[in-house]
């Protein structure tokens, strides 16, 4: 009998959960979460504006930059960023 791993979530799916939080993500909390380097994260927040998306970045004092969606564009786009 085969035995299947569970599927895990992919660094798309994970970075879009943490933009999606009500404060947001830095581009710290994106690089941990995904083990990327800052212009990895970067190239990945502009992929994402390119397929839709709207991200605001907002100044927090001390933290640096937080991305933020705002705007999510239709579901199909949603699904091939995953």
């Amino acid at each position: 009998m085969q035995t299947t791993k569970p599927k895990t979530q992919t660094k798309s799916a994970t970075v879009i959960a943490l933009l999606n939080r009500g404060k947001g993500a830095t581009l710290g909390d994106i690089c941990k979460a995904t083990k990327w380097q800052t212009h990895s994260a970067r190239a990945f927040l502009t992929g994402l504006r390119k397929k839709g998306f709207t991200i605001t970045r907002e100044q927090r004092g001390d933290d640096g930059t937080a991305y933020r969606i705002t705007q999510n564009p239709d579901q199909s786009a949603i699904q091939a960023a995953s």
